[in-house]
């Protein structure tokens, strides 16, 4: 048995590259001091199980070398880089060592320092401080963990060198029911603050409560993945954490107790709800408030979502369930979501100004009775991934719910621009299950010759198309795809439109901005359709700058670069 007492002090060095360390510590070797007495015998020859706190807590560690001081000082910790016991510092080495892949994400430019403490906020158990991350490719921040609920009107303030940590589930309020008014619990976000999860932990603001989370221009809100935080996500990357989730009292068609409304039977079920998926808590959504408010969500970059909650249940970036016309979504960002970019359940939904890049399923998949009018959008896949860009679909008897249950899902889309270039998509809008479609002022660039503009599968969903104007598309062999009525009798109801040419010869530059073919479409007036659209006068997502509508509250990648100031979406932006 060793003598503790003439041992002195040693020094431990340790790395690990195996997925199941957390991913912080995979790209850096770490130099700490500890005593064998601090050890414990018994722990001579195990691995070590932590020398991190908080965010940098290490569980796993595969490989461990204890050597003598001497032995390490020549290997490279120099005296200034090593802290004794007493102050609990862990040092990064800065001698060459083996380089992973994904390598961290250098900006190359400003950094910040870690915020001395966390801001004091009014929700019960308010925020808890996990001290710092250190070393990130954008600086040093503190760690300050959200509180399971905000039981009362709160705040998060932006603060510079401070992330907010997201884990589990994150509640705004409990959920008030059905038929509630008002709001319970307000939640504001300032312009300018980052949230970061992993793995299951996702944001829900519950119905009958609100979130104010408005960024700005040039001061987005970030919600994003610790690996992002770290320097570690790439352009490839996704289903990193669960994402945002917003609930209301608005309409929906699938009622979780099995009795629908039909035009036959409208009030067959006057408290029709829903239940939101992959999650273990029941958590309803749905009302009889059409206008119903969940707070205004403007200005915000969701990163890297769509961890899987349950076998083939993700989020999405943005999941919206029964909210209101009187929700505001203005300026949203998806990037890399691993399911779809987002997804409107029922209600009655509003967007202007979004951006869906790399989504790996849908793009935008909207059902289950939402009223939706989306503007302005831009949408691009990668190459590897993703299915149709818009997934519309009512009931369809998918959940035992008839296709003919009320409120039949609409979508109507002004002003886009759909960039398809996934290998594993077949379509680039596909209408089902009864829904209503709605396309006006719109670009779709296909992938292949082979792949479809406009798929629409059912009788019933060609019967219900609300109508396709000013769209323009450079199919080839398929333009138009029926599934169920026939290619022609798609086509016919194209053509009964004005000024769309699916087979047409594109010209776009910047990836997404109009050039001279497209400029030169007759637009169509959308304000017939919906009093939310604008008549804005051309065709597509950009005339001809992209920072009309998408500039520094985006950031960029391989997949689509917006000139973004705020730079790329693998790294942090610094205030």
């Amino acid at each position: 048995m060793t003598n503790r007492s003439s041992i002195g002090r040693l020094i431990v060095i340790f790395w690990s590259y195996d997925k199941g360390v957390p991913q912080n510590v995979s790209q850096q070797k770490f130099c700490h001091t500890a005593t064998l007495a601090q050890l414990g015998e018994s722990n001579r020859d195990q691995p070590i199980l932590r020398f991190f706190r908080g965010p940098l807590a290490v569980t796993n560690i595969q490989r461990t070398l204890i050597l003598s001081a001497s032995i390490v000082a020549l290997a490279g910790c120099g005296a200034d880089e090593i802290v004794s016991p007493g102050t609990s510092g862990d040092i990064i080495i800065n001698n060459p060592t083996p380089t992973p892949t994904p390598t961290p994400t250098a900006t190359g430019g400003a950094t910040v320092t870690a915020a001395a403490g966390c801001p004091t906020i009014a929700s019960t158990g308010g925020l808890n401080d996990l001290g710092t991350i250190d070393g990130t490719p954008t600086g040093d921040y503190r760690v300050c963990e959200l509180p399971t609920t905000f039981d009362v009107d709160d705040n998060l303030p932006f603060v510079s060198g401070l992330l907010y940590q997201i884990t589990g589930r994150v509640n705004v309020g409990t959920d008030q029911g059905f038929a509630s008014t008002g709001s319970d619990v307000n939640l504001s976000i300032d312009p300018g603050v980052i949230l970061f999860a992993q793995g299951e932990s996702f944001f829900v603001v519950n119905r009958g409560n609100t979130i104010e989370a408005d960024g700005t221009e040039t001061m987005p809100i970030i919600w994003t993945s610790r690996d992002n935080v770290l320097g570690l996500a790439s352009d490839a990357s996704d289903a990193q954490w669960g994402g945002v989730v917003l609930l209301g009292r608005a309409p929906v068609s699938d009622c979780s107790d099995g009795t629908f409304n039909t035009a036959a039977a409208p009030n067959a079920n006057p408290t029709c709800q829903q239940q939101l998926e992959g999650t273990s808590v029941v958590t309803p959504f749905g009302g009889a408030d059409s206008a119903d408010s969940s707070g205004s969500f403007t200005f915000n970059q969701i990163r890297f979502s769509g961890f899987e909650l349950q076998q083939s249940n993700e989020l999405q970036s943005l999941t919206t369930g029964g909210i209101g016309s009187g929700t505001v979504i203005n300026n949203l960002m998806s990037f890399n979501s691993s399911d779809d970019g987002v997804e409107f359940f029922g209600g009655s939904v509003n967007v202007k100004n979004l951006a869906v890049i790399g989504a790996s399923d849908d793009s935008l998949d909207v059902d289950t009775g939402a009223q939706a009018n989306v503007e302005t959008v831009v949408v691009a896949q990668r190459t590897s991934t993703g299915d149709s860009i818009i997934e519309l679909d009512s009931p369809g008897g998918e959940q035992g719910t008839p296709g003919t249950a009320l409120p039949q899902t609409v979508l109507q889309i002004n002003n886009a621009t759909f960039l398809q270039r996934s290998s594993a998509s077949g379509q680039a809008v596909r209408a089902r299950g009864g829904a209503a479609i709605g396309l006006t002022n719109t670009v779709i660039d296909v992938d292949t010759a082979d792949d479809v503009c406009i798929r629409i599968d059912e009788e019933i969903t060609l019967d219900a198309i609300v109508g396709v104007d000013s769209v323009v598309c450079d199919g080839v062999n398929r333009p138009v795809r029926g599934s169920g009525p026939s290619d022609a009798a798609v086509q016919a109801v194209v053509d009964a439109g004005t000024n769309n040419n699916l087979m047409a010869m594109l010209t776009l530059t910047s990836s997404f901005v109009n050039g001279a073919n497209e400029n030169a479409v007759t637009p169509f007036d959308a304000t017939a359709r919906s009093s939310f659209f604008s008549n804005i006068g051309f065709i597509g997502a950009e005339d001809d700058t992209v920072s009309d509508s998408f500039g520094d509250w985006t950031c960029n990648s391989s997949i689509l670069d917006f000139g973004s100031a705020n730079g790329s979406c693998t790294s942090l932006p610094v205030y």
